[in-house]
């Protein structure tokens, strides 16, 4: 077998004929087969050396970031029960159309005349303050008068005590005169009565005198009480300007206390005019809300109470609306590991449900039905859910969003970072690492620094 013999017998034997033989050669790969493996394991290993972008996945929906522009509920402000519906689940409504008209259910506005006899309590209560009105004027006419009638007597008694002061004077002017002439009469008598002692003078001229003295006397004493009567009068004209004084005080306080009380209650009833404004405004009002309307133009999705008859409360929603223009954006929830990676405006590829799409992740740029964003805004408060929330606008630099995209569709988002290559992925991935955090503008690594979330741009 091995043809070390000179007498070769391989013209005589055929080793094909052995099966054996035929395994043995069926083992042996051919050299094309190898050749086609080494291209395969040397295109393997320039792929290793390929550059990949990092980036993280998120799953998250479609949203719109104007508060106006997401599904609203139509409720109403008064609670009623239903009578009439005027649209369908799926109608187009302009805003202020009609969509539902409730009928009034609590006692206190069953009145069907409520707002006619509410505006004639208004009218009586306009009346009622008019009345206080003359009702003020009377008395502060009243209080003119009293001030003026105590100013009058005020003057009077003043003028009262004046001359009871000039009478005093006259009186003790004539005192001093009566009493002067008392004096010169009681000399006469005395020197009378020394000349009749000596019998110079006759009795009758004594007499005389003494009857003058008395006279004289007689005066003095009268000229004397009217002195001082008239001091009485003074004290007693001093006490009456006093008594007026506080009569009049008493009823100028009464005449002001009336006063204060009339306009005390016109105040009231004042007060109580704007109240029954108020109410007549709020039964007016009332009345149109009887008729609810739609905040806003769209479409409605859905009817939340339906049946007619039934009872709705203050603040129910009734029914929801979707607006027809509305800004989207996708809404994603991340890890709190992967938050400090990121930054507002990282580039993001997204892939939305419906959409057929083929993802490569790593080479965005060969990815087919994919759509660009960019991240706006980053919660700086952890969600109830354990994640981060962000905000992804569309890229207007990028093609525009699918049309019929709505809001509440699901989405995958591939956030953009740093480009590596192949090799370095694989071993992070193995190893369980981070991303590497990269600036968007393409910084060096020594410029690559960890930064906390920005704000939302606007």
């Amino acid at each position: 077998m091995l043809n070390i013999s000179h007498n070769s017998i391989a013209k005589r034997i055929s080793l094909r004929d052995f099966k054996s033989y035929n395994l043995l050669l069926k083992t042996q790969m051919p050299r094309m087969y190898l050749t086609i493996l080494f291209v395969c394991l040397l295109l393997l290993l320039i792929g290793l050396f390929l550059p990949w972008t990092q980036n993280i996945g998120a799953k998250g929906y479609v949203t719109t970031r104007s508060p106006e522009q997401h599904p609203q509920a139509i409720q109403s402000v008064i609670a009623g029960r239903i009578e009439q519906w005027y649209i369908q689940e799926g109608d187009y409504v302009d805003k202020g159309d009609t969509i539902v008209f409730i009928s009034e259910i609590k006692s206190e506005y069953f009145d069907p005349d409520l707002i006619e006899r509410t505006s004639e309590q208004l009218i009586a209560k306009d009346l009622s303050i008019e009345s206080y009105d003359q009702k003020i004027l009377a008395l502060e006419n009243q209080y003119t008068a009293l001030e003026e009638a105590l100013n009058l007597k005020r003057q009077q008694i003043r003028n009262k005590i004046q001359q009871a002061k000039n009478k005093i004077v006259i009186d003790s002017i004539d005192y001093v005169a009566l009493s002067n002439n008392f004096k010169i009469t009681e000399n006469q008598y005395t020197r009378t009565k020394e000349l009749y002692d000596k019998g110079l003078k006759s009795l009758s001229e004594m007499q005389d005198k003494e009857y003058k003295v008395q006279e004289s006397r007689a005066k003095l004493n009268a000229q004397k009480n009217k002195w001082l009567n008239q001091k009485n009068t003074l004290t007693i004209l001093h006490l009456e300007f006093l008594a007026v004084q506080k009569d009049y005080a008493d009823k100028l306080a009464k005449s002001q206390s009336d006063l204060q009380s009339a306009i005390s209650i016109r105040l009231q009833g004042v007060a109580g005019v704007s109240k029954l404004k108020s109410t007549l405004s709020a039964y007016s009002e009332r009345q149109k809300m009887y008729y609810i309307t739609a905040p806003q133009r769209g479409y409605i999705t859905k009817i939340i109470k339906k049946g007619l008859g039934e009872n709705i409360k203050e603040g129910a929603d009734i029914a929801i609306v979707v607006p027809v223009e509305y800004d989207l954006a996708v809404e994603v929830y991340l890890q709190p590991s992967d938050l400090p990676l990121l930054s507002v405006g990282n580039r993001v590829r997204m892939r939305f449900d419906g959409w057929p799409a083929i993802v490569i992740s790593g080479w965005p740029e060969s990815s087919t039905g994919v759509f660009s964003g960019k991240i706006v805004a980053i919660d700086q408060f952890i969600s109830d859910n354990g994640y981060y929330r962000v905000l992804i606008s569309p890229d207007e630099s990028e093609k525009e969003w699918p049309q019929e995209l709505r809001v509440g569709a699901g989405t995958h988002a591939f956030i953009l970072l740093k480009d590596v290559p192949v090799w370095y992925e694989m071993w992070r991935q193995l190893n369980g690492f981070p991303p590497e955090f990269y600036n968007v503008k393409g910084s060096d690594k020594s410029e690559i620094k960890r930064k906390a979330p920005l704000k939302s741009v606007k």
